[in-house]
């Protein structure tokens, strides 16, 4: 198992816009996690500029597949996103531990 983070780079009027999209972005999300995809996500404060989401799988295939079928992305709340693996090492949750 890997972690990928999906980074949002959010639109300038993103706050203005979301509520018209929230219900179907967050079923998506929350249908990602029932499969044990998505682990979390949420947007940065201060100011509200980009949002990350942290899945779990072997390739990024879930967090593109998330990012091409998001209404935030398909209405362009969303001005890019991008995938990268994130090789975590301490938490209980990591990918691959690492203790000193």
């Amino acid at each position: 198992m890997n972690h990928y983070l999906l980074t949002y780079t959010l639109a300038a009027d993103y706050l203005e816009r979301r509520p018209q999209f929230r219900a179907d972005h967050l079923t998506l999300a929350w249908e990602a996690a029932d499969r044990g995809e998505l682990v979390m996500g949420g947007a940065v404060e201060d100011p509200v500029d980009t949002a990350q989401l942290l899945f779990a799988g072997e390739s990024t295939d879930a967090a593109e597949a998330f990012a091409r079928a998001d209404p935030y992305v398909v209405n362009g709340l969303v001005q890019r996103w991008s995938v990268r693996r994130w090789n975590t090492v301490v938490g209980a949750g990591a990918a691959r531990p690492v203790r000193p």
